[in-house]
């Protein structure tokens, strides 16, 4: 299978932007990234896939716990940051979760324990038990043919 091929029609999926984040001894940190799903009601479990080659990959293997942050679309630019493309304008601010941070404002965070580890290719897949979250009101930042979108450009 052509990679660019497959990475190609992957991206007609269009998907929300979630910022995944981190606290332990060597500080906070996040990532962004767009391979999250909910996986179950009962238990509340979901999934966020992790490429191997990932700044936090190691992070995430050793961590029990960890925040996701789901954006919206006045938060563009976290997702920017966290995806290494841009430097923060501003201090980032966190607010905390049964002990996890995630990020001010986000349409919803989630604090996450973590309950099972799957490989999968180059990638493993962290099924965490939602333990806590928020929600927001506002309008999803969307990720769709390899760039943003609002649910307002096409109103």
């Amino acid at each position: 299978m052509d990679e660019k091929k497959f990475r190609k029609a992957m991206s007609k999926f269009a998907t929300g932007i979630t910022v995944v984040t981190v606290e332990d001894d060597e500080g906070t940190e996040g990532m962004t990234v767009n391979a999250f799903m909910s996986i179950s009601l009962n238990p509340t479990l979901i999934a966020v896939s992790i490429d191997k080659g990932a700044s936090m990959f190691d992070r995430l293997m050793r961590t029990e716990s960890f925040g996701v942050s789901i954006l919206n679309e006045k938060q563009r630019h976290y997702s920017l940051v966290f995806a290494r493309q841009k430097e923060a304008e501003d201090p980032i601010h966190y607010v905390y979760l049964d002990g996890v941070p995630v990020l001010e404002n986000g349409l919803a965070s989630l604090a996450c324990k973590v309950v099972n580890k799957v490989e999968a290719g180059d990638h493993v897949i962290l099924i965490a038990e939602v333990t806590n979250l928020s929600i927001t009101d506002g309008e999803p930042i969307i990720y769709f043919n390899s760039s943003y979108r609002t649910l307002s450009d096409h109103e």
